[in-house]
């Protein structure tokens, strides 16, 4: 599989674990529609198409595909559904889950956030950790979590990496919609000093722009986390029938097979089995 120069958000995706959401947004009397779904043989998804590697276009078809895409698939097919996706940002799915215009989101939300127990969720998919993008002279002149007091944190609003580096004392540079290999030479020249993100999307980045003198903080590792599809609360069958083909798929191989494949051999689905250190959010 080709590399993708010039994808945005690999490290800033739209799939990436957000605060939360409003209350208004969220609606809790929501009737399951899963013989709705049967009946019209469909599941309506919503993605990114700008999240490489998990939803973006094959640069050569212009094809929708991706990690998280390809799940979908599967995951229709295994349901003798078709998945119709719609291209969307974060807000645009959480309001079309709400109103009821898709079925699945390809989002997690932080289960850590006031409005988390508003949507049903998957089993997980993938499991990870944040890391830290740094210059690569002198990471940034950070050696610890305190450290990140003063500086420059790149980042998209309202996700849980940016409340980190804002706890620890950083300036916040919210970006929409840059690409990557702009985030990076911004660290790179001085203009900020870190990126706080999903440690494999970080690692696929600098796979991706190998002349670019950053690094991932090589000591600090924190907050393991996992990805799953979000749906509307109250859409429990179909939740569970979702649930059901990600078991199997777990368990026949099939997930880490296209783990594999978009992620240049690394296996997201296996949770890592080491100390990673865990930072409560504050508020």
């Amino acid at each position: 599989m080709k590399k993708i120069m010039s994808l945005k958000a690999v490290i800033l995706g739209s799939a990436i674990v957000l605060a939360g959401c409003s209350q208004s947004d969220a609606n809790e009397n929501s009737a399951d529609n899963w013989d709705e779904i049967r009946e019209e043989g469909v599941i309506r998804a919503a993605t990114s198409g700008t999240y490489f590697p998990n939803s973006y276009h094959d640069s050569d078809t212009n094809e929708l595909t991706g990690f998280e895409v390809e799940i979908l698939r599967e995951v229709g097919d295994r349901l003798d559904l078709k998945v119709e996706f719609t291209e969307m940002n974060v807000d645009g799915m959480l309001t079309s889950l709400n109103s009821e215009q898709i079925d699945v989101a390809a989002l997690s939300i932080s289960h850590a956030g006031e409005n988390a127990d508003r949507y049903n969720y998957t089993v997980p998919y993938k499991y990870s950790y944040m890391s830290m993008i740094v210059r690569e002279e002198d990471n940034s002149g950070i050696e610890q979590m305190e450290d990140l007091d003063g500086k420059r944190a790149a980042g998209a609003a309202t996700t849980t990496y940016m409340q980190i580096a804002e706890q620890y004392g950083a300036e916040l540079a919210i970006y929409d919609n840059a690409t990557n290999d702009q985030y990076l030479w911004d660290v790179a020249n001085g203009r900020t000093d870190l990126i706080i993100n999903d440690f494999y999307g970080q690692t696929m980045a600098l796979t991706a722009f190998p002349d670019i003198p950053v690094q991932i903080h090589d000591e600090l590792f924190f907050n393991p986390s996992y990805t799953n599809f979000s749906l509307k609360l109250g859409n429990d069958r179909l939740t569970e029938e979702i649930d059901q083909v990600l078991d199997s798929m777990h368990e026949d191989g099939t997930l880490s097979e296209l783990s594999e494949q978009f992620y240049y051999g690394e296996d997201v689905t296996v949770e890592e089995d080491h100390d990673i250190m865990t930072i409560d959010l504050e508020g």
